[in-house]
Parts: C-alpha cells; structure tokens; sequence
C-alpha cells in the first residue's frame, strides 16, 4: 500500500498568480523660481531663456523675477517668449518649489522661501555663518551647492567651468591694465616681429592655471608655471601639448622669474585659505608697472600684498606694481559665465522632472547626493559640519 504524498505548497500557492510588473514613474511637474540676484557685483543668471525655453517644453513652469536677466543681457521678453512668468513680485520667486540662485541666499530671503523647498545656489563657505545653516533647518530646506556637485569622474563641473572662464579671463584682464589707456607701461601681450615677448608667471598648475597658460600662449607670451604637485605639472604639459618652462615652488628661482616678469597670476587654492607664496619682499623686486592677477584672493590670496578689491574698482597700487585682486572674475563676463552654468543645471533639473521630482532623482543621482548639503532641515555635509560645529546625518540614511 503506497503512502500518500503531501505537496509542501497550498491550493492557492499552486494556482497561477498575478505578476507585480513596475509602474513606470509619474513624471513631476517642476514649479521654478529665479529671483534678481541682490548681491551687487553678482550679474550672472542662473538660466539662459534657451535653456527655459527647453524646461518649458517638457511642461516645467519657470517664474523669473523681473531684470534677474539683464545683467548678463537676456532681456524680460526673451525669458517671456521662452514661455517663463515674469513676476514683478520678488516674493512669488521664492514661494516656488525649487530656488535657483547663483549667490547664496540671504536671511531675508530664506525667510520669503516657503517650508521644504528645494534651494540651488553656491554655499562659499568661508563667508557664511552658523545662523545661515539655523534658518536653513528652521524652514526645513533641502540645499544643493553647486560648487559641492560633483559628477562620476570626480570632478566639480561648475567649480571647473567657472575656472576655465576665470583663467582665460586673467590673462585678458593683465592686456587691458598693460594698455597706456589703463595707466599701464604699454605693452601689449603677444609675440611682435623683433619685440621681445610679455613674461607671464602662473602660480598653481590646476583648471585656473591651465587656461591662463593657453591663453598666454596664444597671445605669444613667455610662460612659467610653478607648482609643488609634479603630477599637475606633467597634466598641465601633457594638456597644453607644450613643453612649456615648468618648475616646483622654490623661493630663489621664484624671485628670479618674478623679478623678470610683465604679468603674475596667483591660481593656488589650498584646502581652507591659499597659501601665501609670494612675500611683500618679493614683490618690491619685480618691475615697476608689471601686473599681479590673484585669481586667488577669493580664498585669501597667494601674494602677501594682495587686498581685496571691487568690479567698480579693480586695482590698486603697491610698490609699484599693479594689484587686481577681484574674488568673483566669472561674473565679469556675465553672459558667458551665465550659458556656462545654465548648461550644467539644466540637465539636471530636466532628470528631476523625469524622474518625478527631486526626492525621487536624488535617491539614484550620486552627484546630486554630494552637492546637498541640508535634507529637509537635516544638515548632510561633514565639511559644514566640523566647519560650524553642527550636527549631521549621513545622506544615505535619510533617502532610503
């Protein structure tokens, strides 16, 4: 007689069962904000109206505060005819879900933002205080530096743009100030037939660096880099695709190449302020009308003579050699600066919208995830903290 088997699965557990298939997710609605920046030397625009115009179309919706645009000359009609709400309301800027802002936003602003919005702006940590990062909490804002944003190969797209643009430009800043329009000795930076060519020293071999060399050389002038890292030296080289007269930071050979130089350009940046490596002595040596350039000076300067000065007054005057020391070059070529930036936020916020909003896109965007730096009022960023003394959470406890 046979034993009965029993079947180790139930009637129902036999029968055909239904399959869970993935909903494809609802794509979000951005509502976007772009007030005026306020801060005075600031001109840049966080969105070109091409890049509204390509938001707008996916059905985002873009409030811009009337003139956020003419500094870097994109009139209210074009942003109008690009299918953004021009607002004559500061307030109705900020009340959107998503800030954009080029400065970081001051305490009355945070106050017009509405509770749990999504902020993008630069951070600038060493100008911020602790009461920043209170309101911040207080209003339960997620913030996202653009300077912290950071893509898959490690590197800072907007740090990086924004570079490029300033290297370039203090290389055509040091021309204007040589000119004899500007005060200077006349002298024109290039390569002329039986003139002897412009020196340029570059301190620092990173982004700044690299584009201040290739825009001296394709001017004609003589170039000297000097930086402690061999590596950055060699990728400088290798980039420029010139063997070009490369040193490490030794205080003799510095003051000889100094003391023979037309333009200086400090691009050294440090972990917290830039290194001083050019002494007040040092600078007494060089040249009378010869042009300092601290790129630097946004984190302290690398020359001891440098002071910081403005767009509405640029230079100054100390032993006879010609200071610019301006922290925010970039927003002197507004226009530029502001397609730069816009190319890189756009993306983004095209991704967050695809992706159903802004909590959704962070959970699988890890460059978004190093650029927050506050989730809902929760401070996320160990840098802030240990800077202020705060207490932070680890992002990826927070977004499961």
């Amino acid at each position: 007689m046979s034993k009965k088997t029993t079947s180790p699965f139930s009637k129902e557990q036999l029968m055909p069962q239904a399959e869970m298939l993935e909903i494809k997710r609802q794509k979000g609605e951005l509502l976007i904000g772009i007030p005026k920046e306020s801060y005075s030397q600031e001109k840049r625009v966080c969105l070109t109206p091409d890049a509204v115009s390509a938001l707008t179309a996916h059905g985002h919706r873009i409030v811009i505060e009337t003139g956020a645009g003419l500094n870097a000359n994109f009139s209210d009609n074009e942003y109008s005819e690009a299918g953004a709400k021009i607002s004559y309301d500061i307030n109705e800027a900020f009340e959107c879900n998503i800030v954009l802002k080029v400065e970081p936003p001051t305490q009355k602003e945070i106050d017009m933002m509405n509770p749990q919005s999504v902020l993008f702006s630069a951070l600038q940590l060493k100008t911020q205080s602790k009461k920043y990062f209170e309101s911040l909490a207080k209003k339960r804002i997620t913030a996202v530096a653009f300077d912290f944003i950071r893509d898959d190969q490690g590197a800072f797209p907007v740090v990086k743009s924004l570079s490029e643009i300033a290297g370039t430009a203090s290389i055509l800043i040091a021309s204007e100030i040589m000119s004899s329009d500007n005060n200077g000795f006349g002298l024109l930076v290039g390569n002329i037939s039986g003139v002897p060519p412009t020196d340029v020293v570059i301190l620092g071999a990173g982004t700044v660096a690299e584009f201040a060399a290739r825009s001296a050389l394709g001017l004609g002038a003589r170039v000297k880099v000097f930086d402690n890292s061999l590596s950055k030296l060699r990728n400088l080289q290798r980039n420029l695709g010139s063997l070009i007269y490369t040193s490490t930071i030794q205080p003799k050979t510095l003051q000889k190449a100094l003391m023979r130089c037309d333009i200086a350009i400090g691009a050294v940046r440090g972990n917290t302020r830039s290194p001083i490596l050019v002494s007040e002595t040092m600078v007494e040596n060089m040249k009378d009308g010869a042009v300092i350039v601290d790129v630097s000076i946004d984190r302290g300067g690398c020359f001891e003579t440098s002071e910081v000065t403005t767009h509405k007054k640029p230079t100054f005057e100390k032993h006879g050699v010609i200071h610019y020391c301006v922290p925010n070059i970039p927003s002197r070529y507004s226009r530029t600066s502001s397609l730069s930036i816009s190319n890189i936020f756009t993306p983004y916020l095209l991704n967050i919208g695809e992706e159903g909003g802004f909590e959704n896109a962070v959970r699988f965007d890890k460059s978004l995830q190093k650029g927050m730096y506050f989730y809902h009022g929760i401070l996320t960023n160990k840098s802030v903290a240990d800077w202020f003394g705060l207490p932070f959470r680890d992002i990826n406890l927070l977004i499961l």
